[in-house]
């Protein structure tokens, strides 16, 4: 079958894919065609978050996700401006409720230091009741960098931008196979039509591992996806939060825990939590996926993951099922939240890597293939820094593929 060839074929129309594809079309000269499996762009992971801007308080100093943040947060914050995108840059308070996390406060804040954040803040009880009235916590701490936008809107903006540059993007095409054949790569895809291109990016998202055994590798790793399930409050309880409350995470993982988010297109979300779930889009529980559990299922570190973390995936479990629950974890920050208080919100799931020792990956993870890059691991804070890591995987995309670059 003949095919029209590209230099490079990215798959995946989620942030970092249409990030990727501006930047690269931006700054090199070299045909690029995205495909995107889904109807639309950002349709899983961007289209589903809680729209928050990270600050990159978090992260471990020097790491990849470290330094991404920080750069795509400021560049992201730019863009906004200048593109009329409607964001807020809000600041939020992470609330310590007892002695213990009050201490972890402190080494947060230095973590935030490290990682150039300034104006952060300690706060006493009336220093939080200040910015949160009704919140309630022995201290916390204010985090002025912290914002809020909608990822699915500069989802849309990167594609324009890409496309005005040169890019073409097709959505509704899977790719099912690929086979690399006198230095090029063949793609087959779910509507009959063949791709062809010399270079190959992999931005799959919760597909990100599939894609790279397609191309012939064999990750040490495999995407378990967790979903996250979030309510939100009543319109006539919004009043109890004013902007962004998180609680101090648990450093065991990568979630940061039940928080409560204002939305820039209004209303205040609740959560979310981190259950297991049966498919990689499986948003309720009534999906599931026979190919998918068996993927799991046969992933020697799911086992070793569940082996070390159970007990804290039963009570996960148990919040999803009752609401009450639910309500019991958030009134922790907000003890007004009542179960009556919420109703249903969406749900993402996240795509989380995990190698064969039932490690979860906390950092970026990009792997290297003849004329291919893959993007394995891409975790919060991912959409923050999308603009950041386009340009690092344009870095990275120049030196290994040898593209020219645009004068001027």
């Amino acid at each position: 079958m003949d095919c029209k060839l590209r230099d490079l074929i990215i798959i995946g129309g989620g942030i970092v894919g249409v990030a990727a594809a501006r930047m690269l079309a931006r700054e090199c000269s070299v045909s690029i065609l995205l495909l995107e499996a889904e109807k639309h762009l950002a349709a899983h992971q961007t289209g589903r978050n809680s729209g928050v801007i990270h600050s990159g308080l978090y992260y471990r100093p020097g790491s990849m996700k470290a330094k991404t943040c920080r750069e795509g947060r400021e560049t992201l914050y730019r863009f906004c401006e200048e593109k009329g995108v409607p964001h807020e840059r809000c600041g939020k308070v992470v609330v310590a409720v007892t002695e213990k996390e009050k201490a972890q406060l402190a080494e947060l804040a230095r973590r935030g230091e490290a990682n150039g954040l300034t104006g952060i803040r300690l706060l006493d009880r009336a220093g939080l009741q200040a910015h949160e009235p009704h919140a309630e916590g022995v201290a916390a701490l204010h985090v002025p960098e912290t914002g809020i936008v909608d990822f699915s809107v500069l989802t849309q903006r990167f594609a324009e931008e890409a496309q005005v540059s040169g890019a073409e993007i097709r959505t509704g095409v899977r790719v099912t196979g690929c086979e690399f054949r006198d230095g090029l790569f063949h793609l087959d895809t779910d509507i009959g039509e063949r791709f062809c291109a010399r270079t190959l990016i992999n931005t799959a998202g919760l597909h990100c591992d599939e894609v790279a055994q397609l191309c012939g590798l064999r990750p040490d790793i495999r995407i378990i996806p967790f979903r996250g399930e979030y309510y939100t409050l009543k319109p006539e309880r919004a009043e109890l939060v004013n902007h962004l409350i998180y609680p101090v995470p648990d450093p065991r993982f990568p979630f940061l825990g039940v928080h409560f988010t204002r939305r820039i297109g209004g209303g205040i979300e609740a959560g979310p939590n981190a259950v297991l779930a049966m498919k990689r889009e499986g948003y309720s529980w009534k999906d599931w996926g026979a190919g998918d559990l068996a993927s799991m299922l046969s992933w020697p570190g799911f086992w070793r993951m569940g082996a070390k973390y159970w007990n804290t995936g039963l009570q996960e479990m148990y919040r999803s099922f009752s609401r009450r629950s639910f309500a019991r974890a958030l009134a922790r920050l907000v003890p007004e939240i009542k179960e009556t208080d919420l109703q249903p919100g969406g749900a993402g799931v996240r795509a989380q890597a995990v190698d064969r020792q039932g490690r979860l990956l906390d950092d970026f993870h990009i792997l290297e293939g003849k004329q291919m890059l893959h993007v394995l691991n891409a975790p919060s804070p991912a959409a923050t820094a999308s603009l950041a890591i386009g340009r690092t995987i344009t870095e990275r995309a120049c030196a290994l593929f040898g593209f020219s670059r645009r004068k001027g």
